[in-house]
């Protein structure tokens, strides 16, 4: 039998009479309730968002051709950026790493005993270590290439066999370190100069007098004892352009069109192309509350009511507009992005080219907002629909007597509209826009580039357009498609909080799950990635009704839980709430404590999951 889990949580009555009397218990019952995570987001596709604990400590960098590698202090690594070759996920288990070096479409990392691992694209037999090497002391990769340097101040390659990039020059020793990036490779030798080998159409290969040095795809980076840098070659995204002031170097690392610098103090400053969020220090995202992906930029409302975004902020659609807060859903189009505040006012920032960041002047009581490629929707608490943005098919023009909606769905140039009796209806153009007929008992929508789904109640999916769904699925309670593409992907919610994915166009990976992917709670899709949402066992919520306590927490199928109560947190203490056990379905539960102030001076909750 697994282990069960466990999680505490006061009721509100009990807050008041502890502040009074037990001032020091009560602040350990809240401390350890306000260290569980609301919630993790996860990221898969073309594009990984940077996910570390806060506090997480680096030391070594690494700039890739649009991924990033980061090392921390204990020997473990995190990877951020394109993803299209899977070269941003980390081997599971990858520990002891003490350097790491980002190729074109592929990563490595050095271990302490002198072995290196790699994955990613091997297309050229990058990612195939030489067998049996295990004495080499620093790493560095090429386009498609690798290169490491041996314990005895020599030089070996791999990948692109028999090409000027991994020739290294005859005679070459007494190297003491090693850069390569693109198709170029540098040297620096004990005496403080410094060789270069491979291509030199942008003069990248030269210098002398460094510490340190790094090359990317046609520049090359130099750091001096003095702690700046210098950077020469090809300058098209500003890669050259050393920030001013910058100091206090102790590492530095060039991408494809890109540089990063490592401060003494362990952060980070990045310079030149941020098409795929390259040159941004990692988002500690924190506890998530909400996600939406847009086509190049992703969203995540923290749970103090803020949005943080990260991706392609080319028309400032991943920056939100300055004070924006008390936040609680988000909504992101291909290159706009929407907030819908608590009080049901709406926030629109980004490409407003169609108009589609004017939010109409007099939107209020809203509950729900979804974007489209160029146009938005809003859902009232009457029910009604309001679309603004891009016309061009019809899609922002509303059906006359929609005034029973309860969840909305833009798609390319359509929207779909879930209807309170179970129904669906849709507008715009093109064979999505064709619900099939006697569809009933929907419980939830997506809208993608050309097909649409819908979550019936019974668990099921059903599909129309251009799509697919793969035989065997069922059980589901969350839905998300992808508008992106031609074709797009799809994401969907099982009960017992594990995640499916498939679709046409698979080319960025945005269908290949991460191993142990479990216990979700939200999902989200668009462009070429998606985002998840994972939870701990808590209790998500306490509310008072009359006499009664109501606790609320998320359960998944597959598992039983069981609430239980203490007066004072004493082993031994806890006995089973009546009524408070429940199988999981996928949803949240509410268990009722009828008893909660009747004589009770103070009281505490805890729930625990076990296998049925």
């Amino acid at each position: 039998m697994a282990p069960e889990q466990k999680q505490f949580f006061p009721n509100r009555a009990a807050c008041l009479i502890l502040a009074l009397c037990t001032a020091c218990l009560l602040a350990f019952a809240l401390r350890s309730v306000a260290s569980s995570p609301l919630g993790q987001a996860v990221g898969w596709g073309d594009v990984v968002p940077a996910s570390a604990p806060p506090g997480t400590a680096f030391t070594k960098i690494a700039a890739g051709w649009d991924q990033n590698l980061a090392l921390a202090s204990d020997g473990t690594m995190i990877a951020w950026g394109d993803n299209l070759y899977l070269q941003a996920l980390v081997p599971p288990g990858l520990s002891n790493v003490i350097a790491v070096a980002a190729g074109q479409q592929h990563s490595l990392a050095l271990r302490s005993d002198g072995t290196t691992v790699a994955w990613g694209r091997n297309n050229y037999g990058q990612t195939t270590v030489p067998a049996g090497l295990s004495n080499l002391v620093a790493i560095a990769a090429g386009n498609s290439y690798c290169v490491g340097l041996r314990d005895d101040g020599t030089v070996i390659t791999w990948g692109l066999p028999g090409s000027i990039q991994t020739t290294v020059p005859p005679g070459l020793s007494n190297v003491v370190a090693i850069a390569s990036k693109g198709n170029h490779t540098l040297a620096l030798k004990n005496d403080g100069t410094v060789v270069g080998w491979g291509f030199n159409t942008y003069g990248q290969t030269g210098l002398s007098n460094v510490v340190a040095i790094a090359a990317g795809l046609s520049h090359s980076m130099a750091l001096r004892n003095d702690g700046t840098v210098v950077a020469w070659g090809r300058n098209n995204f500003g890669q050259t352009n050393v920030p001013v002031g910058l100091s206090n170097i102790v590492a530095i690392s060039g991408g494809v069109d890109h540089s990063l610098a490592l401060r003494n103090d362990g952060t980070l400053t990045g310079w030149g192309d941020n098409r795929y969020a390259q040159t941004t220090a990692p988002h500690v995202l924190g506890r998530c509350i909400a996600v939406a992906v847009g086509l190049g930029h992703n969203l995540a409302v923290k749970n103090d009511g803020t949005v943080v975004g990260w991706g392609d902020d080319t028309f400032g659609q991943a920056t939100p507009p300055v004070a924006l807060s008390n936040v609680v859903a988000v909504a992101a189009g291909w290159s706009n992005s929407l907030a819908l505040r608590g009080d049901g006012t709406v926030v629109g920032w980004g490409n407003n080219s169609y108009g589609q960041t004017n939010v109409p002047a007099d939107l209020a009581d809203v509950v729900a907002i979804s974007a489209g490629p160029f146009h938005c929707l809003a859902l009232r608490t009457n029910g009604s629909v309001v679309a603004w943005g891009d016309n061009g098919s019809g899609q922002t023009n509303v059906p006359i007597g929609v005034t029973d909606a309860i969840a909305i769905a833009a798609g390319s140039q359509y929207n779909l509209a879930l209807r309170s009796g179970g129904t669906v209806i849709a507008w715009g153009s093109g064979s999505q826009t064709n619900v099939p007929a006697g569809l009933s008992n929907v419980v939830a929508i997506a809208a993608g580039y050309i097909h649409s789904l819908a979550l019936q109640q019974n668990g099921t999916v059903v599909k129309w357009g251009d799509a697919f769904i793969p035989a065997g699925l069922s059980n589901f309670v969350a839905i998300a498609t992808a508008v992106g593409s031609s074709h797009g992907h799809n994401v969907a919610l099982k009960n017992d909080g594990t995640v499916a994915a498939w679709g046409w166009d698979t080319s960025h990976a945005q269908t290949n799950l991460p191993a142990g992917l479990n216990n979700v709670v939200t999902i989200a899709a668009g462009g070429y990635r998606s985002l998840a949402i994972t939870a701990k066992l808590r209790i998500s919520s306490v509310e008072s009704s009359g006499q009664n306590q109501l606790l609320h927490f998320r359960t998944f199928s597959g598992q039983l839980y069981t609430v239980e109560y203490s007066p004072d947190l004493t082993p031994g203490s806890w006995t089973e709430l009546p009524g408070g056990s429940v199988p999981g379905d996928g949803y949240d539960a509410t268990v009722v404590d009828t008893n909660a102030l009747s004589g009770a001076q103070k009281r505490f909750y805890r729930t625990k999951a076990s296998p049925p």
